[in-house]
């Protein structure tokens, strides 16, 4: 059995696939969250590290959180990489599906560090993608949006199919993974959590050009 780590922002699409990653028999070891240099944020969502540690508990799996700056990003992952090599670790999962530019660059830092690869939405279509997501039984919370794209009364929704509908209705070509960046999820409930993230207490903020669903106070839950 191979074992991996599985490239963690706390979202939908990492969420899938590491449920793949999980069916076809991969050892899950450890799921890596890079976060800001003090350590408070997740690098990719903005969704602060407390919540991603919390959901990593929620899920049962280790979770590796390593500070780096945008200069010290790929040195710090690549050494990250190195550091799961001697444990026996041989290959990485990532969320990806189109953005070819991200994929040339785990290619490459995985390569500096003897890993393996394994894109397993890579390409696929993003309505199938959210729809399969969404009939496995996960629930995923809003708490990101690109301000012009989507408003705030987006935040604190469940990606379901309304949401799905919802967002395709407003004739802005937005994707429905939200690939392009118009939205982030922090995934909450689903077949792999031993139990589920209960949202307690939250305000929305404005950061640069997103909106952001700040989650204050957050609990475990009975499945």
């Amino acid at each position: 059995m191979e074992k991996v780590f599985v490239s963690w922002s706390g979202g939908k699409d990492c969420c899938l696939a590491l449920y793949r990653a999980v069916a076809s028999g991969l050892d899950i070891r450890y799921l890596l969250n890079m976060v800001t240099e003090d350590g408070r944020r997740s690098s990719s969502h903005g969704i602060t590290a407390a919540v991603i540690k919390k959901q990593a508990e929620a899920l049962g799996i280790p979770i590796v959180q390593r500070p780096a700056t945008s200069d010290t990003y790929e040195a710090v992952f690549t050494d990250t990489l190195q550091g799961f090599k001697q444990e026996g670790i041989t290959a990485g999962v990532f969320g990806d599906i189109d953005f070819n530019a991200h994929r040339e660059w785990i290619e490459r830092v995985c390569a500096n560090a003897g890993i393996t690869p394994h894109l397993p939405l890579w390409l696929e279509d993003q309505q199938k993608l959210m729809e399969e997501f969404i009939a496995a039984g996960f629930k995923s919370v809003v708490v990101a949006v690109k301000a012009g794209i989507l408003g705030k009364e987006f935040l604190g929704r469940i990606v379901d199919r309304k949401f799905l509908a919802d967002i395709s209705g407003l004739g802005k070509n937005i994707t429905p993974c939200g690939e392009s960046g118009e939205y982030h999820t922090l995934v909450v409930d689903g077949p792999l959590f031993k139990k589920r993230l209960v949202i307690k207490e939250s305000e929305v903020v404005t950061r640069g050009e997103h909106h952001f669903l700040e989650i204050n106070k957050l609990e475990l839950g009975g499945k």
